[in-house]
């Protein structure tokens, strides 16, 4: 599969100036449709989001940016902590001119996703979080202190051809498809975007409590966040509901595409629907302690 095909025919794929460097992004379009910026995790790609992003896109105008570091943006050599990413994201928007987006992110786009909202406030409509890097410090450590640079190093000798098959083999019910979106991206994830695991991690009880709008927290069975943590950021934000999606573990967008997309369209629609646009703290809770 050659690059051309990742993307749908109808779809942008272009780079904007931000913070002195460039945003490579994949946009669905839609200027009637709400806007959806989906947040990759580490060692993905705009690209990543494809599968997600098409059964969305009837509803949603889909903003997938590469990270800096990852596939089509710039590498630079330093400044890739969750401050920098939430910054590029920031002046995606403005650049872009995106009034009240909607923003969703994975894995390390999960906890960049809570920083861009934590800050903007009222500007943004909502957050989807699918496992995101909510992790203690202990466990942020083991991370930190393992060989994943050293394996990447090696993935990096590797050709395409070779990470596919090796991925195929270990992953046997993600689509063809998915894998190669993953297989490049990561192929174009620099070294240097590893430094995002330098400790610590933003304190992201204190993300969650300086909220305001909806969100959502969408975790797998098997995932890194677990329902006790999800209960927990809950009693400190109601306007946090939280999704279990069972028998799937920290690759939700790639393993799970269609009920995360199920789960971020039954969560989103009433919002996009409803007329009032008045948003005050507490008013998206659930009667049941946030989990549906």
């Amino acid at each position: 599969m050659t690059r051309k095909n990742i993307i749908s025919a109808n779809w942008m794929d272009t780079m904007c100036r931000a913070n002195g460097i460039n945003i490579h992004y994949l946009r669905t379009g839609g200027a009637d449709k709400p806007t959806l910026i989906a947040l990759h995790g580490l060692t993905g790609s705009g690209a990543c989001w494809s599968q997600l992003a098409r059964e969305l896109e009837e509803h949603f105008d889909i903003i997938m940016p590469d990270a800096r570091g990852h596939g089509y943006s710039s590498a630079p050599q330093h400044g890739y902590t969750y401050q920098d990413h939430a910054n590029d994201v920031i002046e995606l928007i403005r650049t872009l001119d995106i009034k009240s987006p909607y923003l969703l992110g994975h894995s390390m786009g999960g906890m960049t996703a809570a920083m861009v909202a934590s800050r903007l406030g009222f500007a943004v409509s909502g957050i989807i979080l699918a496992d995101p890097t909510f992790v203690s410090p202990e466990f942020q450590n083991r991370v930190y202190e393992s060989d994943m640079v050293e394996q990447h190093r090696q993935m990096l000798k590797s050709t395409k051809e070779e990470l596919f098959r090796e991925a195929k083999a270990r992953y046997r019910y993600r689509s063809s498809e998915v894998i190669e979106y993953i297989v490049q991206a990561r192929l174009r994830t620099s070294e240097n975007a590893f430094d995002v695991l330098i400790p610590p991690n933003p304190e992201f009880d204190e993300l969650i409590r300086n909220i305001y709008v909806p969100t959502l927290l969408v975790l797998g069975s098997e995932g890194i966040v677990s329902a006790e943590t999800a209960r927990e950021l809950h009693a400190l934000n109601p306007d946090l509901q939280y999704k279990l999606i069972p028998d799937v573990g920290h690759g939700l967008p790639y393993d799970e595409p269609a009920r995360l997309a199920a789960a971020i369209d039954t969560f989103l629609k009433p919002k996009v629907t409803s007329t009032n646009h008045i948003k005050k703290p507490g008013r998206f809770s659930l009667q049941t302690a946030g989990a549906y």
